[in-house]
């Protein structure tokens, strides 16, 4: 597989998660009285739908820190870390802004920011966004190191990203992924924009302690 259709798989994809899930928050709201399940399932079910579109192209991971912890973990590159990194922004920002043109640009565009009776509260944010990103990566990890898993996978891998949405979409709107805050965050603006920096440095911290406790538990490819 050429390294430019990696890098463009890795941009469909993020952009289509964007695009879709965050599309959803937009469309039908985020709140305690089913808007929290219909993102999260959102969320997951594109993921679901990435694996078995992209997977064989690019491993879809759609998500730098995914791709931090492939990284880490030796699967990946530091040359197809960079290219996926930027690709996923890229497909961020699209998706980003497909939903302003069709919802207008001042529909919220799905980004994350700390919630209702977080507000300022940067530290539970960012601890949150840390552990349920490693328990999301740490799946990843674990899944796809066994072909045993290959079937599977991708609705393994989809499940665990609607349950992290779950409890975290309450406190932070559930990141996990830098790429898919940062698109949204640009045109957003305000809060989501000023806590960029939690959506970033959260995730990658995660998706880094995912590697190195799947290390540590003596996980490896079979």
């Amino acid at each position: 597989m050429k390294a430019w259709q990696k890098y463009l798989a890795e941009c469909i994809g993020t952009f289509v998660l964007v695009f879709v899930a965050c599309g959803v928050a937009v469309a039908i709201g985020c709140d305690v009285t089913g808007g929290y399940l219909a993102t999260a399932m959102a969320f997951g079910l594109v993921i679901v739908a990435m694996a078995y579109s992209i997977g064989n192209i690019s491993g879809c991971h759609i998500n730098p820190a995914v791709s931090l912890a492939m990284l880490l973990s030796k699967k990946l590159s530091v040359k197809d870390f960079i290219g996926y990194v930027v690709a996923q922004c890229i497909g961020a920002v699209l998706g980003s802004v497909l939903l302003g043109v069709i919802f207008g640009w001042d529909c919220g565009f799905g980004a994350n920011a700390m919630q209702a009776g977080f507000e300022g509260n940067y530290l539970a944010g960012l601890l949150i966004e840390i552990v349920l990103t490693c328990i999301f990566v740490l799946t990843i990890l674990g899944v796809t190191s066994k072909k045993a898993f290959g079937n599977v996978a991708g609705l393994v891998i989809g499940g665990a990203l609607i349950l992290v949405h779950l409890i975290g979409i309450a406190v932070t709107g559930t990141s996990v992924n830098p790429a898919r805050s940062f698109g949204p965050a640009l045109f957003a603006g305000g809060e989501a924009l000023k806590s960029l920096w939690i959506f970033i440095v959260g995730p990658l911290v995660g998706g880094a302690l995912a590697a190195v406790l799947h290390k540590a538990i003596g996980g490896k490819d079979e």
